[in-house]
């Protein structure tokens, strides 16, 4: 998320508190898993933000344990870091909380190297968090709440934490030091971080990537490249002599909203670039700049995605030819980039943690981790908490469906229900807490209304005859 007080009040007030209970496995039927919109992906655990005690969620990444492949979630929020273990995924388990350095933010962002998460916020004075994540191995007692290994004070707020999994250098960006620019530090020994000095050139920097280049351009093999989002640009970097950084090229575009975050695919020759002000600014449905970077002197404009909803695209990561998008109140997207040399980019899948609203917003999905083996994605939202979900093996659906048609939907008063060809018997109605909201014996009828002008306005989740789920509105 940017970097403007402007817009940092506006999103404050937007962010909504709902409660959710945990859920655990969710198949993905007819478009739902449970409340929420899915393509392809059901929902395998959800962790609601008042059982980790928090008011708001941002961002979020992984650990895998090398010891014995277990795996991890991290996720930030406005207090702190949540450690969940996801080794048995449909019973994942919340294993407490790293408290913020200082004070609360609605800004945290959180790597890891080895072992190690490090942990950066834009709370004043938080500075960098180390954390040692073989402590999560056998908690003494969960939830609980932990404490920092060692700690950076070499600057004090920071917008984001990049790491380069190759080599032992993070760099923090976003900081009062060195214009904004990446701040380098040296993570060989995790407990005692080094400055290395910084990068000031292209000023501020919201967001990064840093990779050991292997792509097309021989010119730089083997380099250690930065690439930011630098808010009205993008700057390629080679840092591999953190001591004299050097400035490679820029990159500009028409239409700049907020230049924001960005990755590369795999192969090292596109940047998928988004922009968090775009689709506000300019009506764009979620807009993707796909960056040819074959020649990282000059790179160029390949094509512009665009999404199938309008919400805004935040944060995104390339993995095995596919592309996952965190896009606010539109969820997690999926899209499959494997002809991207054509200008070709189709979207596959999707989960929706938002279902309220899939317009331009600051509200939904803040991050997304697509790297464990296991196949497991995390999805961080702000208003909701933590969910993980998984590519369905089957698209088919684990219940007797009845054919069926409900009308009007969106309802105000009464709500109809057809059947074509077996009879429709009882009815709940849940809300979004998961709480029974309204529920129907009926006398096997195959065309029946329903009064739910009790109701109050929001998104509910049908359960018809025990066995199909449907979502129902309520203006």
């Amino acid at each position: 998320m940017f970097k403007n007080q402007p817009i940092k009040r506006i999103i404050s007030s937007l962010l909504i508190g709902m409660p959710f209970i945990l859920f655990a496995q969710t198949s993905c039927n007819n478009g739902l898993a449970g409340v929420y919109e899915c393509d392809g992906y059901d929902l395998v655990t959800h962790i609601d933000l008042s059982t980790m005690n928090a008011s708001s969620g941002n961002d979020s990444w992984g650990w895998t344990d090398p010891q014995n492949g277990n795996e991890y979630a991290l996720m930030g929020l406005n207090n702190g870091t949540a450690f969940i273990d996801i080794s048995d995924a449909s019973n994942s388990v919340y294993l407490g909380k790293l408290p913020s350095h200082t004070s609360s933010s609605s800004w945290r962002d959180i790597k890891v190297y080895q072992n190690y998460a490090f942990i950066v916020s834009e709370a004043s004075g938080h500075g960098m968090q180390v954390f040692d994540l073989t402590k999560l191995r056998n908690p003494a007692s969960t939830p609980q709440t932990f404490t920092e290994d060692a700690h950076y004070d070499g600057f004090g707020n920071a917008h984001n934490l990049v790491i380069n999994p190759d080599k032992p250098v993070a760099y923090a960006v976003g900081t009062q030091t060195f214009l904004g620019g990446a701040h380098f530090i040296d993570i060989s020994d995790p407990l005692n971080p080094v400055g290395l000095g910084g990068y000031s050139g292209s000023s501020y920097s919201h967001d990064a990537q840093v990779i050991t280049y292997q792509g097309p351009d021989s010119d730089y093999q083997g380099k250690e490249i930065f690439i930011g989002s630098n808010e009205d640009e993008v700057a390629i970097v080679d840092v591999s002599d953190p001591a004299n950084p050097q400035l490679i090229s820029s990159f500009s575009y028409t239409n700049v909203g907020y230049t924001h975050q960005g990755w590369l695919t795999e192969d090292h020759q596109y940047f998928l670039l988004g922009d968090e002000l775009d689709e506000l600014s300019f009506g764009f449905q979620a807009k993707t700049l796909v960056i040819d970077m074959a020649d990282l002197d000059n790179p160029i404009l390949h094509f512009d995605y665009f999404g199938s909803k309008n919400a805004i695209d935040h944060n995104g990561y390339t993995h095995d030819e596919k592309f996952y998008q965190a896009n606010y109140n539109a969820g997690l997207r999926v899209i499959d980039i494997s002809d991207i040399e054509n200008q070709n980019m189709t979207e596959i899948g999707s989960f929706d943690t938002f279902p309220n609203s899939n317009d331009a917003g600051f509200n939904g999905a803040w991050s997304v981790y697509p790297y464990f083996d296991s196949g497991n994605i995390i999805i961080s939202d702000i208003n909701t908490g933590f969910y993980l979900v998984k590519e369905s093996s089957l698209n088919t659906n684990d219940f007797e469906e009845v054919p069926l048609q409900i009308y009007p939907n969106p309802a105000d008063q009464f709500v109809n229900l057809q059947s074509s060809d077996k009879t429709i018997k009882n009815v709940s109605i849940y809300n979004m807490n998961g709480q029974l909201a309204k529920s129907f014996s009926l006398s096997d009828n195959f065309d029946v209304q329903l009064d739910v002008s009790n109701l109050s306005s929001g998104v509910y989740l049908m359960e018809i005859n025990h066995n199909q789920k449907q979502k129902l509105i309520i203006r």
